[in-house]
């Protein structure tokens, strides 16, 4: 057996164990499917932030470590499903196995391919093979945030041709858009509704925008939200902690500050 085998079955028998209705651990054998949910979703988060970290500080063991805890999810969760006789991770294992040699026939069969492209394409015809019956967006989860559901829906749609040429047509569409918006959101008679709908329209559009432009709208939101709250912080600095007791002019001042001080930084970064 390999190191990597050996190691792999030791994490299986340490959570069996954990999950031993004699002598296991009172919190493990609580775990459902249900319970479990918060927890798979919290380390996906923290496994995102360990790779924008590590992107920054060339460390990545923490990424290492909240591997880890993803697998430890997934592991958890077989067990579970193992206790209720429902699958074993052999059958997630296989599962996944099969799915991953029959969808690349570009490396574990004769099919020929010369771009990325065309390897989307090629899984997705597969895919609708496997699932004839299955709209080309009821994979999505509902629980997905919507900026990046957003951008799963376009790349989705968009690789059986259902898309924007360029991001020219998608500024295009953006304009139109913000007029529609605009323009339900001045009329005398305002419909509330109506407003809402042209503003997700909008929002919509501009996340379509971005994935022409090859970027992620729920990175680029990620980025603002977080250039935001460090600017912020500096605002409470200057307002020594008591920006409630400011004016709305005082408050703008000190975001005009903070904002020429990241300029004037950004001048002394620049090569001449």
């Amino acid at each position: 057996m390999s190191t990597s085998a050996a190691l792999f079955q030791r994490l299986l028998e340490v959570i069996a164990k954990l999950r031993d209705p004699k002598d296991g651990c009172p919190w493990d054998l609580q775990q459902t499917h249900e319970s479990l949910k918060p927890y798979l979703i919290e380390e996906a988060y923290e496994t995102i932030d360990a790779i924008d970290k590590g992107k920054h500080d060339k460390n990545y063991a923490k990424l290492c470590e909240e591997l880890g805890d993803v697998l430890l999810q997934v592991v958890l969760h077989s067990q579970v499903a193992k206790d209720n006789k429902e699958f074993s991770i052999d059958d997630v294992v296989k599962g996944l196995t099969e799915k991953l040699v029959h969808r690349h026939p570009h490396v574990f069969g004769d099919t020929k391919v010369s771009s990325a492209q065309e390897v989307t394409q090629n899984w997705e015809r597969l895919k609708a093979k496997e699932q004839p019956s299955a709209h080309i967006l009821a994979g999505l989860p509902k629980s997905m945030p919507a900026l990046l559901k957003c951008h799963r829906i376009g790349e989705k749609v968009g690789r059986i041709g259902f898309d924007w040429p360029d991001s020219k047509e998608v500024r295009d569409k953006v304009r139109e858009e913000l007029n529609e918006f605009l323009e339900a959101d001045d009329k005398a008679q305002r419909d509330a509704a109506h407003v809402k709908e042209e503003l997700g329209d909008l929002l919509f559009t501009l996340a379509q925008l971005a994935r022409k432009m090859g970027l992620n709208a729920e990175d680029v939101l990620i980025e603002a939200n977080d250039k935001f709250c460090g600017r912020f912080a500096q605002i409470e600095a200057l307002g020594e902690y008591r920006l409630s007791e400011k004016t709305p002019e005082e408050l703008e001042n000190y975001w005009q500050q903070v904002k020429a001080k990241e300029k004037a930084a950004t001048k002394k970064t620049q090569p001449k």
